[in-house]
């Protein structure tokens, strides 16, 4: 059976003339009602939520995300405004930018203060099937060691407030802060993992499940699981790669449970909290924490000895030939951090934000080489039921 896969992606609103974040969401979204509900507002009135159709194939999903991007930049553009798929937007004032008049974020707000003012952040979400709860709580464990490294490849965010932190995913930082978010835990099942959903919601320090902000966790709405430790990327190729190797490493873990009941899962995660951190300082321009040996290891390293790893599956699904070349052509492009940063520091931080809309619209450079990838076909599949917002 062919698993299927759906990406949730939050885009910050930005002014065209001056570059910085602005609260004009609603505006754009009044343009988009004719979509239905696909696309979506966020806790912040700066950011807009798009979520896919569910997706068989790398080449619809690639569509149909291109294509959503599309109407995203129309409506937008005929207001003086853009779009950009970054965790962080570079040019931004905290004082600016009030919560969406919703009543749950306007609870959130008022609740968690400072965190909630600050949440102008980011993300893609990716959502791959799995066949139970049972088997998604458990799968956790087996993909987790992982999620650094698509955390690496989907760094976008060095500015925060007008200034560069030295991160290539500063999102990750200000995210972090969420007293749910992080490296999940070790669960036995649905049942055991319910119970301390319960708890924490019982607590009051969180609400509602969908404040379980944990960098992988079982859908609360659909039979999926979903990875939430990625910032937006600018470019559509590295959301489908993303979504790729996150379906191999869920098929993968979901096999194994299945034939044999082992997560191969050591219950050490202390480690992981750590190579999270590294991922967010380094992205691909530094060394990552090698899954396999839980040692310093260069980032091209690390990001081929995963593609090794999960080659077999990648390839029963039709998927090798093209994430080898993409994350050949992400290794040889670089983060979109480190690009960013490279025309900041070559122009100024302005040309950097116009580099990133430029990318959000589909406007690449050629890689370095003067190789071509091979990109996902653009043809648009037949409709499917959509992915559920799985919003803050």
């Amino acid at each position: 059976m062919t698993v299927r896969i759906g990406v949730e992606e939050e885009f910050h609103v930005i002014d065209a003339e001056s570059g910085e974040l602005t609260p004009r969401a609603d505006s754009v979204l009044r343009r988009l009602t004719q979509h239905g509900d696909v696309f979506t507002e966020e806790l912040s009135r700066s950011v807009v939520e798009s979520n896919s159709k569910v997706h068989s194939s790398l080449d619809t999903l690639f569509a149909d995300l291109s294509a959503s991007r599309g109407l995203l930049d129309r409506a937008a553009s005929s207001q003086g405004l853009a779009i950009a798929a970054t965790g962080t937007a570079p040019l931004a004032r905290l004082d600016t930018i009030p919560p969406t008049y919703d009543p749950r974020y306007l609870r959130m707000t008022g609740e968690y203060r400072r965190l909630a003012d600050e949440q102008l952040i980011c993300g893609a979400h990716v959502h791959v099937d799995v066949p139970d709860k049972d088997t998604a709580v458990r799968a956790m464990c087996a993909v987790a060691p992982w999620l650094p490294t698509l955390l690496a490849l989907s760094a976008s965010s060095p500015y925060w407030l007008g200034s560069d932190t030295g991160y290539a995913s500063w999102r990750t930082m200000v995210w972090q802060r969420w007293p749910t978010a992080g490296p999940p835990g070790c669960f036995s099942g649905a049942a055991e993992y319910d119970r301390a959903v319960e708890e924490l919601i019982g607590s009051g320090v969180i609400s509602d499940p969908g404040m379980i902000y944990y960098d992988v966790r079982p859908s609360a709405h659909l039979r999926t699981l979903e990875l939430r430790v990625c910032d937006a990327s600018p470019r559509v190729e590295t959301v489908v790669l993303i979504a790729a190797l996150f379906r191999a490493l869920v098929v993968e873990a979901c096999e194994r449970i299945g034939l044999t009941g082992d997560v191969a899962c050591d219950g050490r995660h202390e480690w992981l909290r750590a190579a999270t951190w590294r991922a967010a300082r380094s992205g691909l321009e530094g060394d990552l924490v090698d899954p396999s040996t839980r040692l310093a290891a260069p980032a091209p390293e690390v990001v081929r000895g995963m593609l090794r790893r999960l080659r077999p599956t990648l390839e029963e699904y039709g998927d090798w030939d093209t994430v080898r070349s993409l994350a050949e052509e992400a290794l040889a492009h670089g983060s979109a951090a480190h690009r960013l940063r490279e025309r900041a520091v070559g122009e100024d931080l302005l040309a950097g934000v116009d580099r990133i809309l430029a990318e959000t619209r589909g406007e690449h450079r050629a890689v370095p080489d003067g190789r071509t990838a091979r990109r996902p076909a653009a043809h648009q599949g037949s409709p499917m039921d959509r992915t559920a917002a799985s919003t803050a």
